[in-house]
């Protein structure tokens, strides 16, 4: 499809400078860009009715124009939706949220768990706690009040 819309291009490149000399060519009611060029040299390759053939010649080539233009267009189009499937996104890509983080363990002591063969009679024991309980600390004391403070 690249390639048809390749040479389609280049066409329509040829196409729309063929009618800006056709343009050029024409002659205009006070001599102009046609006299410039040329002047009677259209006149002489296209006989009497040099005027009717450029004309005719300019609406055909703007049709054709724009009839490229938009098949251009619409190839493109074209082109664009097909390729993005062929890349495998023919379905559109949906985020997926953000797992909450994981809130860390809080600090426990190990679990012992006594062992199964025991002695008959013999009463289980459980180990002690892996990490002695901080004492408790007393709260600073007030500050002591200025010397030179008042009391009421």
């Amino acid at each position: 499809m690249s390639i048809l819309l390749g040479i389609l291009t280049v066409i329509l490149i040829f196409v729309s400078l063929f009618i800006v000399l056709v343009v050029l060519a024409q002659k205009s009611k006070d001599g102009g860009m046609g006299a410039a060029l040329g002047g009677g040299a259209a006149e002489a390759a296209f006989g009497a009715d040099t005027t009717n053939v450029l004309s005719k010649s300019t609406i055909y080539a703007s049709i054709i124009f724009f009839v490229l233009a938009f098949t251009l267009y619409l190839g493109r189009i074209y082109e664009r939706k097909h390729a993005s499937a062929a890349r495998g996104n023919a379905l559109p890509t949906i985020a997926v949220p953000a797992a909450p983080p994981a809130t860390p363990a809080t600090a426990t002591a190990p679990i012992t768990i006594p062992a199964t063969t025991t002695a008959p009679g013999a009463v289980p024991t459980t180990a002690a706690p892996a990490a002695p309980t901080p004492a408790a600390v007393p709260p600073p004391a007030a500050p002591p009040a200025p010397e030179g403070a008042k009391k009421s």
